[in-house]
């Protein structure tokens, strides 16, 4: 009987995911992964400073509209800090979910050339902004080191900004189960990828990014807000290193389950899709 070195055989499950070879793609997981960074700005003039000078432009139109012009409260933080906090953390989910929604119709060039895990190209989504987050969010960090050490404006650092890497787990997990959910079904109903952009833009509205959840007062809208997975993530975050905002474990609790129910219900659909998707495609 003959022995092969790879044997390649169909998945009979809808969760059945082979995390061994997942790990054995991981040189071309890493080469993707470099692509994605190098391409991004490969043509640009300005190149990697992008990744700074978006969220300076951001935090400032924040400042002129929303801090000057509505005179929305920032719980009594400096605006610079407060909405880059907010803008940092968004731009990461939205970056990595707008990336995976598309991965079906961005890759079936690749997928229907050469086998690999298809669950490698979202992962790489996620991996490749997950560097582009911590350059943004070493912006936050000198703001937050100029606000500590050159002026008097009080800001408590405590022991919640521990749950860091599992907020970061938390977006990441949500970005990566609405995105394989939404390629899967764009293969079919191409209307959606519309539909997903402007549901991005209204989503940020949803989750206090540039407001703080207390400047809601109606207990029934913060209710409605606190559905929102990125909500507890938000205020978390804003929680624990700014002093500011509101935290819960049951909140947080909620949006750890939400991102395990969603990630499910995203693989199983992804599977099942993945097996026939260059008929439709």
């Amino acid at each position: 009987m003959e022995k092969w070195d790879t044997e390649i055989k169909p998945r009979t499950g809808l969760f059945d995911i082979d995390f061994k070879e997942i790990w054995q793609y991981r040189d071309l997981w890493s080469l993707f992964v470099k692509r994605n960074i190098i391409t991004s700005y490969k043509q640009t003039i300005l190149g990697p400073l992008w990744f700074f000078i978006q969220p300076i432009m951001s935090t400032v139109m924040y400042m002129v509209v929303f801090g000057g012009i509505a005179n929305i409260s920032t719980d009594g933080l400096p605006q610079p800090l407060f909405y880059l906090a907010g803008i940092s953390l968004w731009q990461y989910f939205s970056s990595c979910l707008n990336s995976t929604s598309s991965t079906f119709l961005s890759n079936a060039g690749i997928f229907g050339k050469v086998y690999f895990p298809r669950l490698i190209m979202p992962l790489v989504s996620v991996t490749s902004n997950l560097l582009k987050f911590f350059i943004q969010l070493s912006l936050f960090v000198v703001v937050y080191l100029y606000y500590v050490v050159f002026t008097d404006v009080q800001i408590a650092i405590n022991a919640y900004a521990l749950l860091f890497p599992v907020l970061i787990i938390m977006m990441a997990g949500l970005a990566l189960g609405f995105g394989i959910l939404f390629s899967s079904m764009t293969t079919k109903y191409r209307d959606l990828t519309v539909l997903l952009g402007f549901f991005v833009q209204l989503w940020m509205y949803a989750t206090p990014i540039i407001y703080p959840l207390s400047f809601i007062t109606n207990e029934k809208l913060k209710f409605i807000m606190a559905l929102n997975p990125l909500t507890s993530i938000v205020e978390t975050f804003k929680y624990g290193f700014l002093g500011a905002g509101s935290f819960s474990w049951w909140q947080l609790g909620y949006s750890f389950g939400f991102m395990v129910v969603l990630m499910a219900v995203g693989i199983v659909i992804f599977n099942r899709v993945q097996r026939s998707f260059m008929d439709t495609v």
